[in-house]
């Protein structure tokens, strides 16, 4: 017989160094991507908790990964909550933690121990944020046309010269190279689009913690470390003239990222994040990630079907309405304007234009 879960709290319990204590014991089903048993995966065993330690760890805070410069040296942190202050991490070999692509290669050592392996937080002020993945090893895998308004939008604007159809019927994928890549306060050098074009695009990334090739959608979410903030910055008419949009997307300083890194288990449904960007103060853009036409895990299988994917490869999951060519007139990015692009529990990416 299976058994179920509890339906209450234990009448007793207390934590003690991120554990549960717990009497009487009771059946519990090994955590899920939250760490709550409701969302474990299925066929995840069942254990029975006589009472004492029980089957889960709780962590104090939300794991928000950042890299930063602090005394002339790159280190990975966690950022707080409030973004006020970060904690460098050390790694689970006992060495300063110093790239974030080698903590997602040793998440598993380092997320076991993470509160023994965090130093004193440090004002975020007294240190510099980095790109999260200040240069990732590949191009960032990009998605355009992901949400159904947005689709109509870039089709009405006249920029579209991709295809006759509104919504795409596969994905439409396209990169940007790491050269593109910048941190949050740093400048987008508008005044490398000759046409004067620029155009703004939030976005949810998704970061790869485990790669594959064939990655099936069941599986998909398995393969995500985390998510985070992206402007898929784009020069209009280059995107238009060139028709393939490496161009008019990939020009220096055109991928700004971060300010942090949202590991997947803190984010249970990604699809209920929302996003919001704010352009002089102005509301552009207000969405939720449940509004994309390609979800996150079709995305993770469309791409790794033909391209393995790598541990830190970055996918740029596509933006929604409210971009600057879909008023009339279009609403460009001119210097001196400032970016702003909030999601929920991600943090807020903010850059000025030069």
């Amino acid at each position: 017989m299976t058994p179920t879960a509890p339906s209450r709290p234990h009448p007793l319990s207390f934590r003690f160094h991120g554990l549960v204590i717990s009497w009487p014991g009771g059946w519990t089903r090994h955590a899920g991507r939250n760490g709550s048993p409701a969302t474990a995966r299925r066929g995840a065993p069942w254990c029975y908790n006589p009472g004492g330690i029980s089957c889960k760890r709780l962590r104090r805070v939300p794991v928000r990964l950042a890299t930063i410069e602090i005394k002339g040296e790159q280190r990975v942190a966690v950022l707080s909550p409030d973004g006020g202050t970060v904690r460098p991490l050390t790694s689970s070999a006992g060495a300063a933690a110093t790239s974030m692509l080698a903590a997602i290669a040793d998440w598993a050592g380092l997320r076991a121990r993470i509160d023994s392996l965090l130093e004193a937080a440090v004002p975020v002020d007294s240190v510099k944020l980095l790109a999260p993945i200040p240069r990732p090893r590949r191009n960032i895998f990009c998605v355009g046309k992901n949400y159904h308004e947005h689709a109509k939008e870039f089709a009405r604007s006249g920029f579209d010269s991709t295809a006759a159809e509104i919504v795409p019927e596969a994905p439409v994928v396209f990169s940007k190279p790491p050269s593109a890549v910048i941190a949050t306060g740093e400048a987008i050098l508008g005044w490398l689009d000759p046409t004067h074009s620029v155009d703004y695009e939030g976005e949810l990334g998704v970061v790869i913690g485990t790669g594959g090739r064939g990655i099936a959608k069941a599986d998909a979410l398995d393969h995500v470390f985390g998510y985070t903030v992206i402007n898929d910055v784009t020069a209009r008419t280059l995107q238009q003239k060139h028709r393939q949009w490496l161009i008019g997307k990939g020009i220096d300083t055109f991928c700004p990222m971060g300010p942090a890194i949202l590991t997947a288990d803190e984010a249970a449904d990604p699809t209920k994040l929302t996003l919001k960007t704010w352009v002089n103060g102005e509301l552009r853009q207000d969405a939720v990630v449940s509004d994309l036409i390609f979800d996150i895990p079709t995305l993770i299988e469309t791409i790794s079907s033909v391209i393995a994917l790598e541990p830190g490869d970055v996918i740029a999951t596509g933006t929604p309405v409210g971009v600057g060519i879909g008023f009339t007139p279009p609403k460009y990015l001119a210097a001196g304007d400032v970016v702003a692009i909030e999601i929920s529990g991600v943090g807020r990416l903010e850059n000025p234009v030069a």
